[in-house]
């Protein structure tokens, strides 16, 4: 495969998008590709500049910021044009939109040449549903720009149902490419000294679960066990999670520890429990079962994909009595719960890796690109 001019687009850097992102551009440049990227300038933290700082040598295409607002805007337009300027500059051959405005500027860009277009959700719009006027716009917006895309690219199976259900069946390539992770993250994760009983990570907002799991707490250490958590993220729920634990009395039960690397963040809970009420599917997931942490977590989204056989380990979303009953279990019975943990620690490494991801998404470029020219010349580009 010859050397490809790859833009990625994206709004936030932050959370799974931008751990997938900054894992595919990493794996396209050492297979020898010219990547570029185009990030919000309105969102992020230290921790994303920082990332992206340590990638700017390596990316040959550079790395370009604009406005990206969450909401419907004026700007969007503005977002696109910048778009279109870089396919323009860095004569890209394939644009990669990731959520649903980084896909929706992937989309609607334009270029002096072909350009394959690839989308991939991430969640995004796909979170939405058609009994609100928000959601019945961005799924009829996702409805209008389908035949844009020239590939359709789904982190989970579950995903790919989701978007067929409220959007439509693409007539262009649609893939299933589950995350994958890196080799070096089995390597086990020494506990902090202070770790508490369980540890969350991810970020503060609503969809997390993070108020269940504060209730799961306070209902345990009521019934005579002293648990501790640590709650590692940011977000914009962190004012109310605050108010939530001081409401309950658990301040001192309670900490919370600002955004880090994962492997750090594991190490500040013996136990880990993410208990979601959606996700598609998160590599908090499949980093806590490489490294063979204990962990609890629930059935939604593409997380049963990850457990396969080992599914009936799933708890309900949103349910606070079977969150803590899964807790006190997991407390109760460690031998099991180590049992589980190293189960699932031996699916990922049999079926989530980093390099069949990398090469997965390269290969469905790849078939878009074989098409291009007959694309070409049917829409006259």
């Amino acid at each position: 495969m010859r050397a490809l001019n790859i833009v990625h687009v994206l709004r936030a850097p932050l959370g799974g998008l931008f751990r997938h992102v900054v894992d595919l551009v990493q794996g396209q440049v050492a297979r020898g590709h010219n990547v570029g990227m185009v990030v919000d300038s309105l969102t992020g933290n230290a921790r994303a500049a920082e990332v992206i700082a340590a990638m700017a040598p390596s990316l040959k295409l550079g790395v370009s910021t604009t406005r990206m607002p969450r909401p419907l805007s004026p700007l969007d337009l503005s977002a696109v044009l910048h778009v279109s300027n870089r396919l323009r500059q860095t004569n890209a051959d394939v644009v990669h939109g990731h959520g649903a405005k980084g896909g929706a500027y992937a989309r609607l860009a334009f270029s002096g040449k072909r350009v394959v277009r690839a989308y991939t959700p991430h969640g995004g719009s796909l979170l939405l549903d058609h009994t609100t006027l928000k959601g019945k716009t961005y799924l009829l917006m996702e409805k209008a720009l389908m035949a844009r895309g020239d590939m359709y690219l789904f982190e989970s199976a579950y995903s790919a149902d989701v978007f067929r259900a409220k959007v439509g069946n693409p007539s262009s390539i649609v893939k299933v490419i589950h995350n994958g992770v890196a080799k070096s993250e089995f390597a086990p994760v020494a506990l902090a000294p202070d770790a508490t009983d369980i540890v969350f990570v991810g970020e503060y907002r609503p969809v997390k679960g993070i108020d269940v799991l504060i209730d799961a707490i306070a209902a345990l250490r009521r019934d005579g066990r002293p648990l501790t958590a640590t709650l590692v993220g940011s977000g914009p729920s962190e004012d109310a999670l605050k108010a939530q634990v001081a409401q309950l009395g658990l301040t001192d039960a309670v900490r919370f520890a600002t955004a880090r690397p994962m492997r750090q963040a594991l190490a500040l809970g013996q136990l880990v429990v993410l208990p979601s009420r959606a996700e598609s599917l998160p590599y908090v997931v499949l980093e806590t079962a490489a490294a063979e942490r204990p962990m609890i977590t629930t059935r939604v989204g593409g997380i049963p994909e990850i457990y396969g056989p080992l599914s009936d380990a799933l708890i309900p979303a949103a349910d606070t009595p079977a969150l803590a009953k899964a807790i006190k279990s997991a407390a109760e019975q460690p031998a099991a719960a180590r049992e589980l943990s190293h189960k699932l620690r031996q699916r990922i490494a049999a079926s989530f890796s980093l390099e069949a991801m990398v090469d997965g998404v390269l290969s469905c470029y790849e078939r878009a690109l074989e098409v291009a020219p007959v694309l070409t010349q049917v829409i006259g580009a």
